[in-house]
Parts: C-alpha cells; sequence; structure tokens
C-alpha cells in the first residue's frame, strides 16, 4: 500500500472519534453560579457539564421566553450517518482509489462541515431571537427592539450579566485533523505519482 493510501486511511479513521468526544461546548458564566454552566454538544446528544446544568438552564431561559434545549433534534440522526457514510467512502478510496480521490474526499468534508457550522448558527440563532411573547421577563435594546440572547458561534460573547463562551471541544479536533491528514494524503500521493512520471 502507497504511503498516501495509508496517510488516507488514516483521513478517514479519525472523524469517528466524534462518536467518541464531544464536538463542541457552550458555557455560561455569571455572578450568581459560582460554577459556570455549560453543555457538550455531541455528535448524537446533549450532555451536561456539571450535574443538572441543562435544566438550570432551561428554567433561566423560560423567564426570557427562550425555548428548552430539546433532548433531541433532527441533526442528532442526520450527522452520525454522514459522518460514517463519508468514513465508509474514505476508507474505500484509501484501499481502490488514487490521489485524485482523496481531493474529492477533502472537499466533500469541507462542504459537509461548512453545513454543519452553518446550521449549528441558524439554530443558536433560533434559539436566541424567537421568544415567547408571554415571558415573564422581556428585554430591549436601545432602539426599542426586542433583545436576543443568541450565544456565540465561536468565542465569547456578554449577555446581560452572563458571559457565553462556545468553543470546539476534542471531537471538533478529530474532525479536523482527519480533513487536513485527507489534503496531505493527496500533495503525497501527487508528488510521488510526478516522480512515477520522471522515472
Amino acid at each position: 500500500m502507497k504511503k498516501s493510501n495509508i496517510i488516507m486511511l488514516l483521513a478517514a479513521i479519525l472523524p469517528l472519534g466524534l462518536f467518541l468526544f464531544p464536538l463542541w461546548k457552550i458555557t455560561l458564566e455569571a455572578p450568581q453560579y459560582p460554577i459556570p454552566l455549560g453543555m457538550y454538544i455531541h455528535i448524537n446528544d446533549f450532555s451536561d457539564a456539571n450535574p443538572h446544568d441543562i435544566k438550570n438552564i432551561n428554567l433561566m431561559n423560560h423567564y426570557v421566553g427562550m425555548k428548552y434545549i430539546p433532548d433531541a433534534i433532527p441533526e442528532f440522526k442526520i450527522f452520525p450517518i454522514g459522518i460514517i457514510i463519508t468514513s465508509v467512502i474514505g476508507l474505500l478510496i484509501a484501499f481502490k482509489g488514487n490521489y485524485k480521490w482523496f481531493l474529492g474526499w477533502f472537499i466533500l468534508m469541507i462542504a459537509i462541515s461548512a453545513a454543519g457550522m452553518y446550521d449549528f448558527y441558524l439554530w443558536e440563532h433560533d434559539y436566541g431571537h424567537n421568544l415567547d411573547p408571554k415571558a415573564i421577563m422581556k428585554f430591549t435594546n436601545p432602539d426599542g427592539t426586542q433583545m436576543g440572547f443568541q450565544p456565540p458561534l465561536f468565542g465569547s460573547r456578554d449577555i446581560l450579566n452572563f458571559k457565553a463562551h462556545s468553543y470546539p471541544q476534542l471531537g471538533a479536533l478529530f474532525l479536523t485533523l482527519g480533513i487536513a491528514t485527507g489534503l496531505i494524503a493527496y500533495f503525497i500521493g501527487k508528488k510521488n505519482h510526478k516522480k512515477s512520471l520522471l522515472m
């Protein structure tokens, strides 16, 4: 097996780390919570950073009209299937394909990841702006418009007396490494192909 194909084999396996580790984490810091509230976003689930964090976030959000964080969303069924399919495709390419196919897999993974991030943004936007008009507490911006409570897609942001943090976790690292390794496999395969033509 060529070196580039072995590297492609590794690239196809790495994204499966999403089934072992969280993809993302959102944390809320505030003076009234000595231990920050937080939740992990997995490929197929939400989980507490600390016991009962999601329950406490839902109770807090209820007062400003935000939706409850659901037990499941459609993406928890779609995303795992997508990762399994792309990993299987990557494995088949690693065993049977040439270096040009590695680039196709890389582009496919970039497109899927970008679509996933955009979907995450839309979910956050709806979660933070589609508020219940009958909420107990209502906040407005200086111009009189309804205040939104959307967490940041990446980084930190002040929301009232909270500081929200949103950062990738180990699962996202495995996914990123897999995608990058696929590109490395392509360049090594391309380099070796040019060498074979010169011999």
